[in-house]
């Protein structure tokens, strides 16, 4: 490896380089450095290197399936493609006996976790969505609910007249497991308000996360990157979260969602490259040095494109979704109807030359009757 890296040109990238080779963390200065010079191939390797730190050659996958509630949302953000007015001919909303008609489709299916999000609804608070979780809990015990993004759970808390430490506290009575990372976007307060000025800010973002992992909650991360952001927006986005992952240590995974230009006002900025995805995959795997695991969602790069970045330092590609989630699809996502069969996932995994784990919700490796990692 040494004589590898000794073919950097470039002063400052063996610098930053020999640091990552020697577990020593790289500053955000470093973290723009390697984003702005560092060509593919070397993010590639040093990469690959953090990534083997934390995973080896393993690759996780859970199996899953979403429940989108509705697609009625109080904001509108520039870069949505989900979102539609209350009373919109393209709107919907489930009910509570739909949604747990959804959750009984799977009764005879080895799924371990559900996955709930979707618009930020006018008119229920916490109390609404939580007798929800609470059914999906008596119909099936051991299945971990991971539901409502940081800004839905805003929206809900606030409706319900609570603190955000009290809402999360009577989720979690009624029966949530662990928050999903969606509303990030980008953390950056200008940006914030050129694509969703209405949302909750980043400061509320961050504090509903450190509230939830003070609280015995878990959570996900995600950074919407390819619009109008830059480098340097990106990384203060991921610094942001490595500091707070520093004092909690509760998020699970960190998420980077590509922009897709379909059926938004933001279309005319197009979308970046294949090549710009795995820079952004392997920077993220080197500079959030205290997040265990990076998720490629192959619903929004395609299969392909998320078995390639496991050698850009992903470990993990979600699951097996069974055409639960049609979020990235009404963005224009190649994955039109997006399902795959664990058999399906591992294949692709082997094929990178990685070893396929399945997982439980907090990346425990879900054991067959012999005690040994399934890995099909």
């Amino acid at each position: 490896m040494s004589d590898l890296l000794a073919h950097i040109n470039d002063k400052d990238l063996r610098l930053i380089a020999d640091k990552i080779t020697g577990n020593i963390r790289i500053s955000p200065e470093e973290g723009l450095l390697l984003f702005n010079k560092a060509d593919l191939g070397l993010l590639g390797l040093l990469a690959g290197i953090v990534r083997r730190r934390h995973n080896g050659e393993l690759a996780y996958f859970n199996r899953n399936f979403h429940i989108e509630p509705t697609n009625i949302c109080i904001y509108n953000c520039r870069f949505c493609s989900y979102h539609k007015p209350e009373g919109d001919p393209e709107s919907w909303e489930y009910s509570h006996d739909e949604m747990l008609d959804i959750v009984k489709r799977f009764d005879d299916k080895a799924v371990t976790e559900v996955h709930i999000v979707g618009g930020v609804h006018p008119n229920y608070d916490l109390h609404y969505w939580g007798s929800l979780i609470r059914k999906i809990r008596e119909h099936r015990p051991s299945l971990h609910i991971k539901a409502f993004s940081a800004i839905e759970l805003d929206h809900m808390i606030a409706l319900a007249g609570c603190t955000i430490e009290e809402g999360l506290i009577l989720l979690k009575e009624y029966g949530l497991d662990s928050i999903p990372g969606g509303g990030a976007e980008i953390f950056d307060e200008k940006l914030r308000k050129q694509i969703c000025d209405e949302k909750s800010s980043s400061e509320l973002w961050l504090k509903i996360h450190e509230t939830a992992h003070r609280l015995g909650i878990p959570s996900n991360a995600t950074m919407l990157y390819g619009h109008i952001e830059n480098y340097s927006h990106r990384i203060d986005h991921m610094q942001r979260l490595r500091i707070l992952q520093d004092k909690t240590n509760g998020f699970n995974s960190f998420i980077p969602l590509k922009y897709k230009k379909s059926n938004n006002s933001m279309g005319y900025l197009g979308e970046v490259s294949t090549i710009e995805d795995l820079r952004n995959y392997a920077v993220a795997r080197i500079f959030l040095d205290n997040f265990h695991h990076i998720k490629a969602y192959w619903p929004m790069t395609g299969k392909e494109g998320a078995q390639i970045s496991l050698s850009f330092g992903t470990d993990d590609m979600d699951g097996t979704i069974d055409d639960t989630t049609r979020i990235y699809s009404m963005a224009g996502s190649e994955e039109e109807n997006p399902a795959m069969s664990s058999d399906e996932i591992s294949k692709l995994i082997r094929e990178a030359g990685f070893i396929p784990v399945e997982r439980d919700s907090l990346y425990n490796p879900i054991l067959n009757s012999i005690g040994q990692s399934k890995q099909d």
